[in-house]
């Protein structure tokens, strides 16, 4: 058995020199909308490391957060036609792409992350990030953002029918504009980077995202209410360009594939230990903290689920597949 171990380690090891000695002098553009400091900015960090590492030098990653190469969509135009080589985004956001990719928006859908992880690591998840290919994209993990929470400069959020009224920013997909008229507010698609001057300038009342997205990008400046709502869980997809991908060696492929799983691990374990102290520092920032309680929890899953029923029809055999999946988890 040990022999056996020491064997596998050492064939690692040479098929890792072997990607080092025929990787090619290349350098690559990572594009994310988060800024420097948020674990998914250290993530792209340390895959750029890691690549660099696994490519002994040669295979270079530039990564350009904060939205400072533009939004989510013009960043995957941008992949598709090789510009930007690397996009790390909502996996939502990939049913413009591929409509299957919507399940991931679905409000309630994931109980916990450990559901999550067991679900984009499987099978479900690598079987999605493949039908990518066809629209010249490459899936190669999934990190994540974590479960999403609403902030607004209007009232503080005790109950589903304070939500009436406010006007939100949402990921710019059907199902997040769905979901934000079924619990009565007015829905605002916006890219990323327009967020933080829209709240200022009062364009918007209010935004949902996770914990460590609201401090990463000082939204509590300009929102005073947060309320805990849960309500979605955002695996990410680290995705790079296919027209590239195309022009690379196996080695190359290999040592790309496993920097991105590496890191995708790294992220989901930086985020996670992050958000112990985020709402502490939101608090400590001047943000009023409310929670719904069990009946009002109740009371929103069952605004979503006329949502949740319109878009799953489109993709029946998608959400069946991981309600399947989901079902032999609990058990």
């Amino acid at each position: 058995m040990k022999r056996l171990f020491i064997k596998t380690l050492l064939a690692a090891a040479a098929f890792a020199l072997a990607g080092a000695a025929t990787a090619q002098e290349r350098t690559f553009k990572f594009a994310l909308q988060n800024p420097k400091g948020h674990p998914l900015e250290q993530g792209a960090t340390k895959f750029a490391e890691l690549v660099a590492a696994k490519s002994g030098g040669k295979m270079k990653v530039n990564v350009f957060p904060g939205g400072t190469l533009g939004g989510d969509a013009a960043n995957v135009s941008a992949l598709q036609g090789g510009t930007i080589e690397f996009v790390m985004l909502n996996s939502g956001i990939l049913a413009q792409q591929v409509k299957d990719f919507e399940v991931y928006d679905f409000p309630f859908m994931f109980a916990n992350a450990k559901e999550a992880d067991a679900i984009v690591d499987g099978g479900f998840g690598q079987k999605l990030h493949a039908k990518l290919a066809e629209k010249g994209i490459i899936g190669l993990a999934y990190t994540e953002l974590g479960f999403r929470n609403l902030t607004n400069s209007k009232r503080p959020i005790n109950t589903v029918e304070d939500l009436a009224g406010l006007k939100l920013r949402v990921i710019p997909n059907a199902i997040n504009v769905d979901w934000v008229k079924a619990v009565g507010a007015n829905p605002t698609p916006m890219a990323f980077p327009e967020v933080y001057a829209g709240l200022e300038q009062k364009a918007i009342d209010g935004q949902e995202n996770p914990l460590s997205v609201i401090l990463a990008n000082k939204f509590y400046e300009v929102q005073k209410n947060l309320a805990i709502t849960n309500h979605q869980y955002n695996p990410q997809s680290l995705i790079f360009s296919k027209k590239i991908w195309d022009t690379l060696s196996s080695a190359e492929k290999m040592v790309l594939q496993d920097a991105a799983t590496e890191a995708a691990q790294y992220e989901r374990k930086v985020n996670r230990d992050a958000a112990a102290t985020q709402l502490g520092e939101l608090k400590k920032n001047g943000m009023q903290v409310t929670e719904l309680s069990a009946a009002e929890q109740a009371k929103l899953r069952d605004k979503f689920k006329p949502v949740i029923e319109k878009h799953g029809a489109a993709i029946a055999a998608t959400v069946a597949e991981l309600q399947a999946e989901l079902a032999k988890l609990r058990k």
